[in-house]
């Protein structure tokens, strides 16, 4: 198990760092009172947990208990807890920019300027930097970059098992998923529907299957398909997306939408990514065989 402690200057990116973790599957608690600290490492350290990694985020927002934190960590040590801690900062000018951006005031100059408290909490957190194994600075970065950083320490940036790819098909006449990133249209292939036989079967049986697969253009369109995926994916991923909705759709979304949404989902399951698979309208209308 990673128990992570993210601290660092206040606007140099914590709060995404601690999104980030939690999407690569971390239990994440921000703002955690120091004096609970040792205590919440016991119970995530508990072999009866069911808790695989845990980050937790300690900033100046600890007031004057955040100089109780190095008695923590040497409980922590005493107890063989294994820690990292991972500082992130930025420079002076960086941190101002983005405060007046965002019309936030800093924790430390409620009622004064942002250079006093930055000033304030850089010696106040200085002790943090020196134990950190991990300093990124955030200084120049942009949020997929940061990301890129987060892989490369907490994934070995071997593989993106955190991307999770979801397939849904769908029918057109009740209309395009809101949440999807792509939308394949694949009612230029030939309709079962049409074939008494057939319609009150879906694309999850076979005779749908080898009926819509019968067709090279439908063979074409799912190996194009895949290779563009292929190329997308890893593209996406290196501009900070987390995820990616593939719609494929026919006119009612039981039969050649199902067909290929599954062909598609199939293609990518051996990839390291995690692939789902739903079938939004499939029951939708649906006609009993005689």
């Amino acid at each position: 198990m990673r128990f992570v402690i993210v601290t660092g200057m206040s606007g140099a990116g914590k709060s995404t760092t601690l999104k980030t973790l939690e999407d690569m599957g971390y239990f994440c608690v921000d703002n955690l009172p120091i004096q609970l600290i040792d205590r919440f490492a016991e119970i995530a350290y508990d072999k009866d947990n069911d808790i695989d990694n845990v980050a937790i985020g300690v900033d100046i927002r600890s007031g004057v208990y955040l100089e109780l934190l190095s008695k923590s960590l040497e409980k922590l040590k005493a107890s063989d807890y294994n820690y990292e801690i991972l500082f992130l900062d930025s420079n002076d000018d960086v941190l101002i920019k983005r405060y007046k951006e965002t019309r936030r005031n800093h924790p430390l100059a409620r009622d004064g300027r942002v250079e006093d408290g930055i000033k304030t909490e850089r010696s106040r957190i200085a002790f943090l930097r020196k134990e950190a194994d991990y300093i990124i600075d955030t200084t120049s970065l942009l949020t997929r970059e940061l990301k890129a950083e987060l892989d490369k320490i907490f994934l070995g940036n071997s593989e993106y098992s955190n991307f999770i790819v979801n397939v849904v098909s769908f029918g057109f006449k009740y209309g395009i998923p809101r949440d999807a990133d792509l939308v394949l249209d694949v009612r230029f292939l030939p309709n079962p529907y049409y074939d008494l036989e057939l319609r009150p079967y879906t694309g999850n049986d076979e005779p749908i299957r080898d009926f819509v697969m019968q067709f090279d253009v439908a063979k074409e369109f799912l190996n194009k398909t895949v290779d563009l995926l292929e190329f997308l994916i890893p593209n996406y991923i290196k501009e900070g997306k987390n995820g990616l909705v593939i719609a494929v759709g026919c006119t009612g979304g039981k039969h050649r939408s199902v067909t290929l949404a599954n062909g598609i989902y199939k293609e990518l399951e051996p990839t390291p990514y995690s692939v789902k698979v739903d079938h939004r309208d499939i029951h939708k209308d649906s006609v009993r065989k005689g």
